[in-house]
């Protein structure tokens, strides 16, 4: 009912000032004890990557991308958050408007580029949460850094960040960076991915403590690509899989005035595409390792069929957009 109120008035602005001016005010209430503070609900209760989840719902990464709204999002009783994506440099992100409301059909399109302030930023940031969870940290290569060099980049954020994260995200499969798909495949995938591990050995032995690693990918491979991919992340002892990132297909809102607008596509028009991929990924990997589902879970039904397709955990963002922080809440009843 509060978001209800809320909403016209968000829905006034620029998408991209109302999600910083209602993150901001969450957040604030939480400091200030006007929200309860962040203590997860438990529901469904798991352990994945070695990590105890309280319950199997989080904040997907994309809704803070440098730590600002962790007690704001900490107090919604998720079982998780992930934060990014952060690059090791800062960096604008593409020119604006970049976020495209779709709200006849609950969606969104955006461009954003990997805007953030960095990773020694984010770092400064994660110092003064009281957010005390788990904690996902997604990265990604800056955009001006050439692809030959993409594993340089990843490596840099992964060694800055992992002393701070619960788990980490490589996030391979943004649109809104040049190229940067390319990396789910063949050579490039193998290289980046080998890359990663053997930093991770390194960091493993020089923390004593060993950082689960995910890969995000992106909803727009063939079956036969996400099967090579589930194969090659195996083979270089990644811990989950995240699917899915945005997708660049139209058809599910062919005919919308937005539909022209370049970027990629969330929310509920998204949801029955990250269903297949997450399907076709749990017979691939055959139990091997586990899926972090997220596309379009805006209710308790979306919610389970993305449990159902085999998803160990799930996520969340654009949702919250359309239905507000209410839909938390809303999602862990139904789960009960």
């Amino acid at each position: 009912m509060m978001y209800a109120l809320a909403r016209r008035l968000l829905f006034s602005m620029d998408a991209e000032r109302a999600h910083a001016v209602a993150l901001s005010g969450l957040t604030q209430a939480a400091r200030c004890g006007l929200v309860q503070p962040g203590v997860a609900t438990v529901v469904r209760p798991r352990t994945i990557m070695g990590l105890s989840f309280p319950n199997p719902l989080g904040i997907a990464a994309g809704a803070d991308k440098n730590g600002e709204f962790l007690d704001g999002l900490g107090a919604l009783g998720v079982g998780f958050v992930e934060v990014g994506t952060v690059t090791p440099r800062a960096q604008p992100g593409n020119p604006k408007p970049r976020v495209f409301r779709l709200p006849e059909v609950d969606g969104l399109i955006n461009r954003l580029g990997f805007n953030n302030n960095g990773v020694v930023a984010l770092l400064q940031q994660l110092e003064r949460t009281r957010y005390a969870g788990i904690l996902g940290i997604n990265i990604g290569k800056n955009f001006d850094t050439p692809m030959e060099k993409a594993a340089d980049d990843y490596v840099l954020a992964l060694r800055a960040v992992y002393a701070r994260a619960n788990y980490i995200t490589v996030n391979i499969s943004s649109p809104n960076t040049q190229n940067l798909r390319a990396l789910q495949e063949g050579d490039e995938l193998a290289h980046l991915l080998s890359t990663i591990s053997n930093a991770r050995e390194a960091l493993t032995q020089a923390h004593g403590r060993r950082v689960p690693i995910a890969i995000k990918i992106a909803p727009d491979l063939t079956a036969q690509q996400i099967e090579t991919l589930a194969h090659t992340v195996q083979t270089f002892g990644m811990d989950a899989i995240i699917a899915t990132n945005t997708t660049l297909s139209r058809q599910p809102i062919s005919g919308h005035p937005l539909a022209t607008e370049s970027g990629g596509l969330s929310g509920a028009p998204l949801h029955e595409q990250s269903l297949t991929v997450v399907r076709t990924l749990a017979r691939a990997l055959d139990g091997a390792l586990p899926i972090i589902g997220v596309g379009g879970i805006d209710s308790g039904a979306r919610a389970r069929a993305m449990l159902d397709a085999g998803a160990s955990l799930i996520q969340l963002y654009t949702g919250m957009v359309f239905k507000g922080p209410e839909l938390i809440g809303a999602i862990l009843r139904d789960l009960a």
